[in-house]
């Protein structure tokens, strides 16, 4: 009877654990909840610092080094108003091409543009803590549950493998940056030119 009663017991473990897996969403907090607000943005600016952030999302300069983030535009995404480099639409097809400063992409798809995550209005500045967490869990334009797919090179589904907490740190961290006002271009399709 002690041996049934063990394996009923261990089954039924087993198939709570693999529900809660299922359920979870793919990702696992190990971590307790951030409570302090300085140590959440802390900890949102270590990640994005280490995730690379500003490797597409911040406007670069030629530098002694080679290029170098224009701190006076960091997160701003594509500068509107640049205009889009030249490139072979023919190798467009079956490449992926960076910009110069690797805010634009062109490939498959057409031509994206990284968009502004800086605190402005233009960029997250209006954006809920909700949208933010939704636009990196599910690949959502602007967090907006009807928005459009958030298009390549964006590694959201990366992101979206990330824990609650270290997402709202991101966000936390992200409204705490200088506002830069740029309105990033919108896409534009395949065969489609600016």
């Amino acid at each position: 009877m002690h041996k049934k009663y063990s394996i009923i017991s261990s089954f039924a473990v087993i198939m709570l654990v693999v529900v809660f897996s299922c359920n979870h969403g793919g990702s696992v907090d190990f971590r307790p909840p951030v409570a302090d607000p300085v140590q959440l943005v802390k900890r949102g600016e270590y990640l994005v610092n280490a995730i690379g952030c500003d490797d597409c999302h911040s406007p670069k300069k030629m530098g002694p080094r080679g290029p170098e983030i224009d701190s006076a535009l960091r997160f701003s995404g594509y500068p509107a108003g640049r205009p889009i480099p030249s490139f072979d639409t023919g190798t467009a097809k079956s490449w992926v091409l960076f910009g110069g400063d690797l805010t634009s992409a062109v490939g498959p798809w057409g031509i994206s543009f990284s968009g502004n995550i800086s605190s402005d209005a233009t960029g997250i500045g209006n954006w809920t803590e909700e949208q933010f967490i939704r636009c990196l869990r599910q690949g959502k334009w602007k967090g907006l549950e009807q928005g459009r797919p958030l298009l390549p090179p964006m590694p959201w589904q990366n992101f979206s493998r990330l824990s609650y907490e270290d997402l709202r740190s991101i966000y936390a961290f992200l409204k705490t940056t200088k506002p830069v006002n740029n309105t990033v271009p919108q896409p534009i399709p395949p065969g489609g030119r600016p």
